[in-house]
């Protein structure tokens, strides 16, 4: 098997969860249908918290990818939310018969920067995160080819994304942290699950669906509430847009006991990318970065009503 391959069975795995909680997902899947066009995700979004002991934050997502060939190309930061991001491309795939790998968008919220409160309130959960991913375990996702039991390896890493790295957090915890940054309680009660997956606008190759407002106003008609704007301007290198955040009950304790309650989810985005000019050869290129205001802005979708 190689990277690609496995890859491609984590981002099903991955994928499969959040369709199943992410409505708005299935509807995007018929509009495109019905157009007859093509969905391509352009993007999976991650979001974790920098801690210390132990240690946690951006490598804890990005390594298992690094190991499997995704390397870094850009750094991005959002002072005003106490978050930085890394985005990661992926490894060349030469085979015409796999499906194009997408970019991953890794953003951490730098504990440090918070208030004694607020971090006492991240304390309660971030100090029992589990242990890290074993080197032994990163040296064998980089030799994957050469790897055996790829079923187990599968599994493992699959439930490093779809479980979440602590104990259930406390209800006053969750609340108290989210009058702080709505971006932290969100990690708390979803760990690293997916935060939102991305609808290449430019792969659609219909004209009904040839444009991000055309997407919006067909997703509108079939009755998906979408963000009230488009971040990006007509012709500009990125343009963003996504559905409302669905809400699911999530588990939390409250008085020593395990309960649940509602909180934010995951969004469905849409991306149209525009070209720019390589500066070295003035040849164009499709712009293929991310631009740290629109992030700022898409990061607000999670937030409570």
């Amino acid at each position: 098997m190689t990277s690609v391959e496995f890859l491609q069975q984590l981002f099903d795995r991955l994928w499969d969860a959040y369709r199943s909680r992410v409505t708005y997902v299935r509807d995007y899947e018929q509009v495109v249908a019905s157009a007859g066009a093509t969905f391509l995700n352009d993007h999976i979004a991650f979001r974790s918290i920098a801690w210390q002991q132990p240690t946690a934050g951006l490598s804890s997502i990005s390594r298992p990818f690094e190991a499997l060939g995704y390397r870094p190309a850009a750094c991005y930061h959002f002072p005003g939310k106490h978050l930085q991001a890394i985005h990661l491309e992926p490894p060349v795939d030469e085979s015409p018969d796999h499906r194009p790998l997408p970019k991953l968008f890794v953003s951490e919220l730098q504990a440090w920067k918070l208030d004694e409160s607020s971090r006492r309130h991240l304390s309660h959960s971030l100090d029992h995160h589990r242990p890290p991913l074993a080197i032994d375990l990163l040296g064998r996702l980089a030799r994957i080819d050469s790897t055996e039991h790829h079923s187990a390896l599968l599994e493992t890493l699959a439930a490093w994304f779809l479980e979440r790295p602590w104990p259930a957090p406390r209800r006053s915890d969750v609340e108290s942290i989210s009058e702080v940054s709505q971006y932290a309680a969100w990690v708390l009660v979803h760990g690293y699950a997916v935060n939102h997956f991305t609808g290449l606008i430019n792969a659609h190759g219909v004209e009904p669906l040839a444009t991000i407002e055309k997407t919006v106003s067909a997703l509108q008609a079939a009755g998906v509430p979408m963000k009230s704007e488009i971040e990006g301007a007509v012709g500009s290198r990125l343009r963003q847009t996504a559905t409302e955040a669905v809400v699911v009950d999530v588990e939390i304790t409250e008085s020593g006991q395990t309960g649940s309650m509602p909180w934010t989810y995951a969004y469905f985005e849409l991306a149209e990318r525009g070209e720019v000019v390589d500066p070295a050869t003035g040849e164009p290129s499709r712009f293929e970065g991310f631009l740290g205001p629109q992030a700022t802005q898409l990061f607000d979708m999670t937030r409570r009503s």
